[in-house]
This record gives structure tokens, C-alpha cells and sequence, in this order.
């Protein structure tokens, strides 16, 4: 993939992991710091962050019949990405603001990629194509333990689920394997976060781990 931004550019954070590990919570506590500190923050997801792209959202996450084949999920993916990326994401890193967004690329290597068995080569290419091979200058992967996710995801959604949220234990056994794959590839682009306990001490881990990129902001 395509090298991070660098220089006077803003700064690009994702956050990821998979259902129920926090990631809206921790980016929303990311933000308000930033904010805090007097950086200028732009908060996003995905899918979605453009009103293109938010419309693929509804497709994937409520699907029409009997929903996708997982080539065409990727697909939907990869182009609500792009005009994510294209739209809203270089235009604001380009105008030197950070980014902070709840899930990137990561996301579609872990659950099309790897727990969908397309493969990561074919989510690289695709990423390639609409989106340049674009990057986070660090993806933070918020790891909690199975049993916690599954309290969790009761709390929050009760019987109702999204059409992925919803899918079987071995799919997303199979997502949290690969996130950890990943990471584990690429020490320098990732920062594994303990995601249980409280959200203020889950977001401490967060901050000591973005330091180095605060320590420049700062100077």
C-alpha cells in the first residue's frame, strides 16, 4: 500500500477492532482531547462520512433480499471508500486538520479479506485503485477478550443486529484473528490497546500510544 502522509499535513488516525470493542466510544474521547488541545479535528466513519458514501452504508448494513455475495460487499466497500477518501478525507488532511476515523481499510482486510476469504491481496488492489493506497498515519486496534464483546453487544443491541454485526460466532472469531494478523505485520502502523475497563482508562492507552504524534504537534 502506498506509503503514509507526511510533512505539514494533518495527521490520520483509525480506529479499529472488531463488534463491540469500543471504537465509536474511543473516537469520540480521541476527538474531544484533540480538540482539547486546540488541534483541529475531523471525526468520521466507515462506511459513510459523505452522503455517497453513507448511502452505501444503508445498502451494506441493511441489505435488500437476501443481501450480498461477499465480491460485491468488497466492492461496496471499496467504493464508499473512495469517495470517503476522495471527498473528505484528503481534503481535510490537507488542510492540515487530523482525521479520526472508526474503522478504515483495516476493517475490510479483517472481515471481506480475511473472516470472507477473498483474500488480502484482492482488498489491497481494490484499495489501491479507488483510494490510492491511502494510508493511516496510525491505526489504533482496540483487542478485547470474547466474553467481554459478547456482554457488550447484548447491552447494546439486544436481538437486533446489523446484516454483519449479526453474523455467526466463527465469522467474527475469524475477523478478530485477522486484525490481530495484521498488526502483528506491521508493528510500526499499528498500536494494539487493551479495550477493556473503563472507557476513560481505555482512552488513556489510546493517548500514551498517539504521544510520539502529540509530541511533534507540540513542538
Amino acid at each position: 500500500m502506498a506509503a503514509r502522509l507526511q510533512g505539514p499535513r494533518g495527521r490520520f488516525i483509525a480506529l479499529e477492532g472488531g463488534e463491540g470493542t469500543g471504537k465509536s466510544t474511543q473516537t469520540r474521547l480521541l476527538a474531544d482531547a484533540l480538540t482539547a488541545r486546540g488541534i483541529e479535528v475531523e471525526t468520521t466513519r466507515e462506511p459513510g462520512g459523505t452522503p455517497g458514501a453513507e448511502a452505501i452504508r444503508d445498502l451494506l448494513l441493511a441489505p435488500p433480499g437476501e443481501g450480498w455475495a461477499v465480491e460485491a460487499e468488497a466492492l461496496l466497500f471499496a467504493a464508499a471508500r473512495a469517495d470517503h477518501v476522495a471527498r473528505l478525507i484528503r481534503p481535510s488532511l490537507d488542510a492540515g486538520r487530523w482525521v479520526v476515523c472508526d474503522r478504515f481499510v483495516d476493517s475490510s482486510r479483517a472481515y471481506q479479506g480475511g473472516a470472507g476469504r477473498l483474500g488480502d491481496e484482492a482488498i489491497r488492489a481494490l484499495h489501491a485503485f479507488g483510494s490510492a493506497g491511502l494510508r493511516p498515519d496510525l491505526t489504533v486496534l482496540l483487542d478485547v477478550g470474547e466474553a467481554q464483546v459478547v456482554r457488550r453487544l447484548a447491552a447494546r443491541d439486544g436481538e437486533a443486529s446489523d446484516a454483519i454485526g449479526g453474523r455467526g460466532e466463527d465469522y467474527h472469531r475469524a475477523v478478530a484473528a485477522t486484525f490481530r494478523s495484521l498488526a502483528d505485520a506491521d508493528p510500526e502502523g499499528f498500536a494494539v490497546v487493551a479495550g477493556e475497563g473503563e472507557p476513560q482508562d481505555v482512552h488513556e492507552r489510546v493517548i500514551a500510544a498517539l504521544e510520539p504524534f502529540l509530541a511533534q504537534e507540540s513542538r
